[in-house]
């Protein structure tokens, strides 16, 4: 059975991650850690032909580079070993430049709904830092599990319906057979896993940096209303906050 394949992926660790920041959408780059983490996804799905036909990636540039970084491990696949034969010593490009071939191209597209949560005015800081601006907001927050708007920011009904609207892109552009990257940040990650699923609450996920979260869904029975909504054949999650890569 052919399968639409979703692998959702958190970006690497950044600069904000590293100092404990509410990154939200301000822009921090990807520590060398990050890079790190990167790199050893890379390696991982390259191992297992995760090859994607399309890459959906936040435009924020934590996750641009953490989709750089994986990108760059499919743009050139080794060539048989035969190639030293070929170039017989006449060439002056060294062999390990000589043994790639460029594949074809991967489509890539920044959605601005992958963004991360638009926190107002804590945007960039840490929380010791919030709590000397805004005591009495941050005593709010302390002090009770109810939603408070903070000054600024989207509400969540916001977010869940960009969710909403990214989840329903992507499975009506694409189709069965076809696998699809989605590089995102760990708070909206929870809203799009939410509605893919078709709960009507969102769920708090741990997501680890370069966690990937893999769903594999029957494109043409999507939109069925009938008992197959409840066949777990056409719906199965293949891996959830998976980060062995890291260990």
């Amino acid at each position: 059975m052919t399968l639409l394949k979703l692998l959702f992926i958190r970006h690497a660790q950044s600069v904000g991650n590293q100092q404990k920041r509410m990154q939200g959408q301000r822009e921090f780059e990807l520590t060398d850690e990050g890079r790190r983490q990167a790199e050893k996804l890379a390696q991982r799905l390259l191992a297992e032909a995760w090859r994607p036909s399309c890459v959906y990636s936040s435009p924020l540039k934590r996750t641009v580079q953490t989709t750089e970084i994986l990108l760059a491990h499919f743009l050139a696949e080794p060539l048989p070993a035969m190639v030293s034969d070929l170039v017989d010593g006449e060439v002056d490009s060294p062999l390990e430049v000589l043994a790639t071939n460029p594949s074809p191209a991967i489509a890539v597209e920044y959605a601005d709904e992958l963004k991360e949560f638009q926190n107002g005015i804590f945007a960039g800081l840490t929380w010791a830092e919030a709590r000397e601006r805004y005591p009495d907001l941050c005593h709010q927050l302390e002090s009770s599990s109810d939603w408070i708007q903070i000054p600024g920011a989207e509400s969540l009904q916001e977010a869940r319906s960009r969710a909403r609207q990214f989840v329903h892109r992507i499975i009506d552009r694409h189709a069965d057979g076809e696998q699809l990257w989605i590089v995102t940040h760990s708070w909206i990650l929870q809203h799009l896993i939410a509605e893919l699923m078709g709960c009507d609450r969102s769920w708090r996920i741990h997501a680890r940096n370069t966690a990937i979260f893999e769903f594999w869904v029957d494109r043409s029975r999507w939109q069925r209303t009938d008992q197959n909504r409840f066949n777990t054949d056409l719906w199965q999650i293949r891996r959830f906050n998976d980060y062995h890569h890291l260990l």
